[in-house]
C-alpha cells in the first residue's frame, strides 16, 4: 500500500559525481510546542557546495552534496530561502531562491537538488513522523534525482514503482533490515545500490535517491525515531539523523541568532535561476 504526494518547487545549478549516503542512527524526538515546526535541509545537487541564507541571514555555510541536517524546532511561519555558491555574497543574485511557509506543528525537510531534466530545484517535503504499528517501520523513498521514472526494490521485489522526480512513495512495512536498490522503471537496470537498510522498529525513514543518471546515482538518508505505537507513549514531532555535526552546529547557532526559520510540505516557491520562458 503505497501513496503518491506531488511535490512543487525550483533552485540552484550543478554537476556530476556522488557516493553512496549512509544513514546515521536515529535520534530521540525532542517535545515541540505547538507554535514550532521541526525543518531539516537535503543538498542534493552534485558538485556544488554552497552557503544558506534564511531572511537575508546566515543558515549553513559550506553545505556540501549528500548532507542532510538533524531537524531543528523553529518558530512557524513564511521566511525567503537563499541559496549561494559557497563564498559568494548574499548581497548578489542567488542560485536559488524561495519563500517556504510553514504551519505551527509541521515537519519538513526541505530539499536542494535536480529535475528530471537537470533543472536546479528547492522542493519541501512533509515528513510522516505519525505512529505506526507494533513491529512496523514506515519507509518513504524521494527521488530527486536528474533521471527517469523508477522501480524500488526490496530484496529483489518491487516496493514502488514508476516514481518520477520530484514525487515520493510511502509504505508500512516490518521492522528489519532489507536490501534495496533503484532500478530504470520497467526493468532491471540498477541505477543505485544496492544497499541495506536498517529499518528498525517505530522509526519513519527516508531515503533520496540524488544525483544525475549514468554519472553515479546516490542514496542519502533520513530517520525519524518515536513513531512507535505504545500505550503511554506522547509523540512529540520525530526527528532525524544528521548526516554531518558541523551543519548541525551551524544551524543551531543561527537559530540562537536570529529567532528561526521554518518549512513544510505546503509552501509558496519562485525561481530565480535557471528560469525557462
Amino acid at each position: 500500500m503505497t501513496s503518491r504526494t506531488p511535490i512543487v518547487l525550483a533552485a540552484s545549478a550543478g554537476a556530476c559525481a556522488m557516493a553512496l549516503g549512509v544513514a546515521a542512527p536515529a535520534i530521540a524526538a525532542p517535545d515541540q510546542a505547538q507554535d514550532k515546526a521541526m525543518v531539516s535541509v537535503f543538498h542534493g545537487i552534485p558538485g556544488m557546495t554552497v552557503d544558506v541564507y534564511a531572511n537575508g541571514k546566515p543558515l549553513l555555510s559550506d553545505f556540501k552534496p549528500g548532507t542532510v541536517t538533524d531537524p531543528q524546532s523553529l518558530d512557524a511561519g513564511t521566511y525567503d530561502i537563499q541559496i549561494f555558491a559557497a563564498g559568494q555574497s548574499p548581497h548578489g543574485k542567488p542560485a536559488l531562491e524561495k519563500k517556504v511557509k510553514v504551519p505551527e506543528g509541521g515537519n519538513a525537510t526541505v530539499a536542494a537538488h535536480l529535475s528530471a531534466d537537470g533543472t536546479p530545484r528547492l522542493t519541501a517535503f512533509t515528513n510522516d513522523v505519525s505512529k505506526v504499528a507494533a513491529g512496523k517501520a514506515r519507509l518513504t523513498v524521494r527521488h530527486v534525482a536528474a533521471a527517469p521514472a523508477v522501480d524500488v526494490r526490496a530484496g529483489g521485489q518491487p516496493v514502488f514503482t514508476d516514481l518520477t522526480n520530484p514525487n515520493e512513495d510511502t509504505a508500512t512495512v516490518g521492522a528489519g533490515t532489507v536490501k534495496a536498490d533503484v532500478v530504470l522503471a520497467g526493468t532491471d537496470t540498477v541505477a543505485v545500490g544496492p544497499a541495506d537498510l536498517n529499518l528498525k522498529e517505530g522509526t519513519s525513514n527516508v531515503v533520496y535517491a540524488w544525483g544525475t543518471a549514468n554519472k553515479n546515482l546516490a542514496l542519502a538518508t533520513q530517520t525519524f525515531s518515536g513513531v512507535e505505537s505504545m500505550p503511554d507513549g506522547v509523540h512529540a514531532g520525530g526527528s532525524g539523523a544528521a548526516v554531518t555535526q558541523n551543519s548541525s552546529d551551524q544551524w543551531l547557532a543561527w537559530v540562537a541568532a536570529t529567532g528561526a526559520i521554518t518549512v513544510t510540505g505546503v509552501l509558496v516557491a519562485r525561481r530565480v535561476t535557471s528560469r525557462r520562458g
